[in-house]
């Protein structure tokens, strides 16, 4: 039998999840690492004064050699990964070459975490939050400051904590699914049962903390100047990037290569895929109808230039989930691997749900309680995300129409605009451009958290739970701003216009990127 995993293999936290016991470095103490401390504690002012690209073009190539525990391997991968990022995206156009200062350690950082070279959920949130009284929790929002941020606003430092403060609310599930896990494995329902009910009663508990984003984050803020460093490289080319970036390694220029990878997302989260994983949810390609998901390899990338990194599968192979596995550290990644191979408690309430109906509902209960957390997802990105990009496109496009009308009435010279020749008279009509691009992501936003909270109502027992749970558009709030489709409302056909993070959003159509699971 295979044996249940053993958190402190994978460098799990059974107090803490998948945060560390101890709060990570605020900064690395050895002195030859000061160039980069320096830069990162003078961020806001040095992308305010446009200095930022000057200074880091001279910083010395550190060497990782004198990095000596997973703490400042952790520290340097994050600072390196917020450095790389404003690098990138403090200008307009975005830079799509990463000098040798950065380039060099950032990707040996990345090799010995098993990350790619990328700002992920790991450099963002679990290696970037300090208490603010030790002795107390950490599973509080009112107990926890952030290190680092791009603006230094209170809104991004707010956006960060959220999903901290989650991650330590939701580790104690870890060892609660495990040791249920384990009850199954000796017919113990009375366990199970009591396992389930608690894990659906703190489920509960982290949907409230969700909640809280509204409190201190500012949805303009967010959208505005916030979202856009968190941008990745893939699919970008609506923002400025469209081959990618390149990690210069001080080689010849035409050898150096293009690449891409997927921005921050919530989807990285090992905490929530550990619940779709336990429960024994399956997410399938978004708009797939039928599982086709293979075994995740870790760690992939979308180029050849990671190391370690095997030919990766065709994007509609598998599911964003999986793709956002290769974005957790690896040992996390393992653990998850390693977990499905054990989860048993989808079929435990399956084969007893005649015979024991407080075991099928307290199974239910925790599907319906997960799908409810998802459900408030969808509102928040539709209220962060897909709202301000409405009201920005709205404002553009009248912009536009005015300077158009000005040319027209006046003769002044407005934007360029792209015309076509009308049937009735050959007058110039003004088109729209249109850019069919895919997001960080790579799948659409709200079909693919509809989707995600679809399948996870699938796996409930109880044919009557898994009706109601396929009729719950509740979750996601009132249909005139959670993502309806409002022209399938109407009987209109809609049009798949894919458009990236850092670019203007659909309600039906936008794409991935920060704050998906």
């Amino acid at each position: 039998m295979i044996p249940i995993p053993r958190l402190e293999d994978y460098d799990v936290s059974p107090t803490n999840g998948f945060l560390s016991d101890e709060p990570p470095l605020e900064s690395l103490s050895d002195p030859y690492y000061e160039p980069w401390e320096h830069i990162i504690h003078n961020l806001q002012g040095l992308i305010l004064s446009k200095r930022l690209h000057e200074v880091i073009d001279k910083l010395p190539i550190l060497s990782t050699s004198r990095l000596n525990s997973t703490p400042q391997w952790r520290r340097a991968y994050s600072a390196l990964a917020f450095l790389t990022h404003a690098y990138i995206w403090c200008s307009s156009p975005p830079s799509e070459w990463i000098p040798p200062p950065l380039t060099l350690p950032f990707l040996s950082t990345c090799a010995h975490l098993e990350l790619p070279p990328v700002a992920t959920y790991a450099g963002l949130v679990l290696w970037n939050w300090k208490p603010l009284f030790p002795a107390e929790p950490i599973d509080s929002l009112s107990n926890l400051d952030t290190l680092d941020t791009f603006t230094g606003s209170l809104d991004e430092k707010w956006f960060f904590l959220v999903s901290a403060a989650i991650e330590a609310r939701g580790a104690p599930l870890i060892p609660l699914l495990l040791s249920a896990i384990t009850a199954a494995r000796h017919n113990d329902r009375a366990a199970v049962t009591e396992a389930l009910r608690t894990f659906a009663e703190r489920l509960d508990e982290l949907g409230g903390l969700l909640q809280r984003m509204y409190d201190n984050c500012d949805p303009h803020v967010f959208y505005h100047r916030i979202r856009p460093y968190l941008a990745g490289s893939k699919n970008m080319a609506d923002a400025g990037l469209p081959n990618g970036v390149v990690f210069d390694k001080g080689g010849p220029m035409n050898k150096q290569r293009h690449v891409q990878y997927s921005g921050g997302s919530n989807a990285q989260s090992s905490l929530i895929q550990f619940f779709d994983v336990a429960l024994g949810i399956t997410h399938r390609p978004t708009g797939s109808t039928t599982a086709t998901n293979p075994p995740p390899s870790h760690p992939t990338s979308h180029t050849p230039d990671h190391p370690a990194v095997k030919k990766p599968m065709k994007v509609e192979e598998k599911s964003f989930h999986l793709e956002m596995r290769a974005y957790m550290p690896g040992p996390h990644a393992r653990f998850l691997a390693a977990v499905e191979r054990v989860a048993n408690l989808r079929q435990f309430a399956q084969r007893f749900r005649q015979e024991d109906r407080e075991l099928a509902g307290a199974f239910d209960a925790a599907v319906a309680m997960l799908a409810a957390f998802r459900g408030g997802h969808i509102r928040i990105v539709s209220r962060y995300v897909i709202l301000p990009s409405q009201a920005a496109k709205g404002k553009k496009e009248k912009e536009a129409m005015e300077k158009m009308r000005g040319t027209e009435e006046g003769g002044k010279p407005g934007l360029p605009v792209r015309s076509k020749s009308s049937a009735a008279g050959g007058k110039a009509v003004a088109e729209r451009p249109r850019k069919d691009l895919r997001g960080t992501g790579g799948t659409a936003l709200i079909p693919f958290l509809r989707q995600a909270r679809d399948e996870t109502g699938e796996v409930a027992v109880d044919a009557w739970a898994r009706r109601l749970l396929s009729k719950s558009k509740g979750f996601e709030g009132s249909s005139g701003t959670s993502g309806e489709r409002t022209g399938e409302r109407r009987g209109e056909k809609t049009e798949e216009v894919l458009q990236g993070l850092a670019s203007v959003w659909h309600v039906d159509d936008s794409e991935g990127g920060l704050c998906l699971v």
